[in-house]
């Protein structure tokens, strides 16, 4: 597939240090002269996603401190960048998410309990990814990237009408593997879009500490990639941004790199402490600027929903957590010993002692 609009050696255009905003934190529509906001009926399905998502963030988060799961990274805050890139996506489109994208995961269609499942410790995926579209969710940083960039050179090589979405955090720009999977993507100009939800700290590691770029999205062009830079907050825009850039990309034109500004309102796990490297005045800036709020805002300033639909959603949202809780109260005992289990056809001497210090514990 060849590149249609951009010569090789050429340069893409700079992206905007400005980020690209559709809905301001008032609720107010912002002209752009590039990205129009998505229709009514898209907006809806935004604000809708974006409160069961954060009730299934809620109720996940306390879970954990109940015991019921081992880890739970949140995404309090990020819900725009989620539902906004996800619903982006067509059917035949593939996501690869990471381990703080369980929302988007719940998005896709994922079965709530079959994404909690990799966070109660067991050692499956939880859902089928074939099935979803949906890769395993990556916890080693930026590794998802590279498997994108596989799957989708694979699916051209057969004829097929895929592309996919990459989400990944500001850190894991820093790692080697986001450099691989960016300058393959780019030489093989496969269909994979990039989108860096840029929450401000990897664990306790500020963004200026990792890049003194005017934004991530400048990254892009080092490999010949668009850059995009968008207000992560406003699933409006993120919405239309991703899209934009997942129709260049089936369409020949190449893959690119999106930044979505946006914060991390939570801990980075149930088991940090951001109040050791963040002050509580940032948080309360970026609480002013809540994407659900935003959004809510506008539709109802153009009456396009009320108080009884909202109700009607969050009491969905509800029943939603409501199962959660019954489901992972009847989820029988797992079974960590099997962590141990078809890593090798002969198990190691240093293997075995492990998985009996393990059972010891356990017997403990």
């Amino acid at each position: 597939m060849k590149r249609t609009d951009v010569r090789p050696g050429s340069a893409p255009p700079l992206p905007p240090v400005e980020p690209i905003r559709l809905v301001d934190p008032d609720g107010r529509r912002v002209s752009d002269p590039a990205y129009t906001a998505p229709d009514h009926g898209t907006l809806l399905a935004l604000l809708r996603a974006m409160i069961i998502g954060r009730r299934f963030d809620r109720q996940a988060s306390a879970l954990t401190r109940q015991g019921r799961l081992a880890v739970y990274p949140s995404s309090y805050g990020q819900e725009a960048c989620q539902v906004g890139g996800v619903l982006a996506l067509a059917d035949n489109d593939w996501l690869f998410p990471t381990y703080r994208d369980s929302v988007s995961l719940v998005t896709r269609g994922v079965d709530p309990i079959e994404v909690l499942t990799l966070l109660r410790g067991d050692w499956h995926s939880g859902y089928d990814p074939e099935r979803h579209r949906c890769a395993p969710q990556c916890t080693p940083l930026a590794t998802n990237a590279s498997h994108a960039v596989g799957l989708t050179y694979a699916a051209r090589r057969k004829g097929e009408d895929t592309a996919a979405l990459v989400l990944m955090g500001d850190g894991a720009t820093s790692e080697g593997d986001a450099h691989e999977a960016y300058n393959f993507a780019a030489v093989w100009n496969t269909p994979v879009v990039f989108l860096i939800q840029n929450n401000h700290w990897a664990i306790s590691v500020p963004v200026h500490k990792q890049s003194v770029a005017p934004t991530l999205a400048h990254k892009a062009i080092g490999y010949g990639m668009r850059g995009h830079h968008v207000d992560g907050n406003d699933a409006a825009a993120v919405h239309a941004v991703v899209s934009h850039a997942l129709a260049e990309a089936r369409a020949g034109s190449g893959p690119a790199i999106i930044e979505a500004r946006t914060y991390r309102m939570g801990p980075h796990t149930n088991s940090d402490a951001p109040q050791r490297y963040r002050d509580d005045s940032e948080v309360e800036y970026w609480k002013e600027r809540d994407p659900l709020a935003r959004l809510e805002r506008l539709l109802r300033d153009e009456g396009r929903i009320d108080d009884s639909e909202l109700e009607r959603i969050r009491a969905q949202a509800d029943r939603l957590a409501a199962t959660m809780r019954e489901r992972l109260s009847a989820a029988g005992r797992l079974a960590p010993e099997e962590l141990f289990s078809h890593v090798y056809a002969s198990t190691p001497a240093l293997l075995a002692r492990q998985r009996q210090e393990l059972l010891d514990e356990l017997e403990a």
